[in-house]
């Protein structure tokens, strides 16, 4: 493999189905965090550094209709709790499977996790140990998108793996528009100007700015992390134009 240390972005969601099509998927789903160790574990035994930022919309999805006197900041801080409970178990199943695993969190739980410092992450993915962010960028109004690219950048990636529900980036929903447009190769600055979903554009920006190239790919499929890796796949790549 050509990448030496990448950074996995997994959503809350993923965790919680085996299927992408399930509405609203809640917890954690054992098979589905089975399946993506599984793959992270295919790729480490091939000497690619692994460090891994994980969501928690699985838990908490933010303030919206149902919780209209929660303001924004404390839905964040909740969310952030969110993604410390996925690191957890995660952390717990990678150690199952013979991984020597690390988490760091953003926020102060330390009965749970060590606190970010970035000379210490450096360390652990030198020792070969896989290497678990939570607590975003452990600030309000900031995703864990935008988090993945600010720790990939931080720690020098090579590559920031975005796992979806979809096969790549599409000129719209392939759900709901057979015809739509899928992007192979695309630029930042056309993510952009054309608000493709893909990843907020704090996010874009960020990644343009430090020219980290990023790849879109379906966690779903069996072994798809080293496929993308391998270039055997079907996948989206951003990078400059």
């Amino acid at each position: 493999m050509i990448y030496k240390r990448v950074l996995l972005k997994i959503s809350g969601e993923s965790l919680a189905s085996t299927s992408p099509d399930a509405e609203h998927p809640f917890g954690i789903n054992e098979d589905m965090l089975t399946k993506i160790v599984t793959d992270i574990k295919s790729v480490h035994d091939k000497g690619v550094q692994i460090a891994i930022v994980v969501g928690g919309g699985n838990f908490f999805r933010g303030a919206g209709k149902h919780l209209p006197t929660l303001d924004r900041a404390t839905a964040d801080y909740v969310g952030m709790l969110a993604t410390v409970m996925n690191a957890t178990a995660l952390k717990s199943v990678l150690d199952h499977h013979g991984l020597d695993a690390r988490h760091m969190s953003a926020i102060p739980v330390s009965a749970v996790a060590e606190p970010y410092i970035r000379a210490r992450a450096m360390q652990h993915l030198n020792k070969g140990r896989v290497l678990i962010f939570s607590g975003g960028t452990g600030n309000p109004f900031f995703t864990t998108d935008t988090a993945a690219v600010l720790r990939a950048s931080e720690i020098e990636c090579d590559l920031l793996l975005k796992a979806t529900k979809v096969d790549g980036i599409y000129c719209s929903d392939p759900k709901k528009n057979k015809n739509a447009k899928f992007y192979k190769n695309i630029s930042y600055s056309k993510v952009l100007q054309e608000r493709l979903q893909v990843m907020d554009s704090t996010g874009i920006s960020l990644a343009r700015e430090n020219k980290l190239p990023i790849a879109v790919f379906s966690i779903y499929e069996h072994d798809n992390f080293a496929k993308v890796l391998n270039n055997t796949t079907k996948f989206t790549f951003i990078n400059e134009e």
